[in-house]
């Protein structure tokens, strides 16, 4: 096969809509491991509910998270490599969240925390994600290092927080990782930078590389890949980055792909 690394953006791309994982996605992603491809979930989510969809995918190996922050082996969740940073650099990022009424978390590589009471809205968001926040009382008692902060909230209100946030001069990139979510993480934390090292760990050049993805945060692995593939729910700049365009995640389009460009 003329590649060998392929990676795949979860939501928006290896699921629907409806966050399913079609049969026929299933057995096309299986069939690319079997020839010999290494598969690798390239996703904004955390180890604790990516790996639950690789389990389903039948596969074990690497996973990079949170956005390419945390890279982790499945086996064992050692964790490959990290991008932390200082919960000080949050401090204008916080206030900016109480005075607007946004809602925010802080991840580090396996635990997601807050600090207030949940309302309807946000806890049904994190059920949808399978994720189950641990509140504490103050950001500062966070017991390690973060990897990535995120904001939720409806689009208007993220529109506006991106372009506030882009006046602050943060030392974090600000990643829009879907209409409803802002990340902020290391600088040198991307999709695109976490694949290039493990192509590398691999001795796999990247024209050997393929990846589909569906939003802004994976423009990075897009172009790095030798192979980028978006999907057609994908936005314009998302699709300008790609060599090729598939269906959308609606469509099955993760399995389209590979039978048109992979296989």
């Amino acid at each position: 096969m003329k590649y060998r690394l392929i990676a795949l953006d979860v939501d928006g791309t290896l699921l629907n809509d409806r966050y399913e994982l079609t049969e026929r996605t299933i057995r096309a992603v299986r069939d690319v491991a079997d020839r010999g491809a290494t598969i690798v979930l390239c996703t904004g989510r955390s180890p604790v509910n990516t790996l639950p969809i690789l389990e389903r995918l039948g596969l074990e190996g690497t996973i990079i998270t949170h956005n390419g922050a945390a890279t982790v082996r499945s086996q064992d969740r050692h964790i490959v490599h990290n991008y932390t940073f200082d919960i000080g650099e949050l401090d204008a990022v916080f206030a900016y969240c109480r005075d607007n009424g946004l809602h925010y978390d802080v991840c580090t590589p396996f635990q997601l925390y807050v600090d207030e009471e949940l309302s309807e809205e946000v806890a049904g968001m994190y059920d949808k994600y399978m994720l189950q926040p641990t509140r504490i009382a103050a950001m500062s008692e966070l017991p390690e290092r973060p990897v990535k902060f995120t904001v939720f909230g409806d689009k208007q209100a993220i529109d506006r927080a991106e372009h506030d946030w882009a006046e602050l001069g943060l030392p974090l990139t600000v990643l829009r990782s879907g209409d409803y979510f802002i990340d902020l993480m290391h600088p040198d934390a991307t999709k695109g930078s976490a694949l290039r090292e493990l192509a590398l760990s691999l001795g796999i050049d990247r024209t050997e590389v393929a990846a589909i993805g569906n939003y802004y945060n994976d423009i990075e692995m897009i172009r790095y890949a030798g192979l980028g593939i978006a999907m057609d729910n994908s936005p314009e700049d998302v699709k300008r980055a790609a060599d090729a365009v598939t269906v959308s995640n609606n469509e099955e389009g993760v399995y389209v792909a590979l039978n048109r460009y992979v296989f």
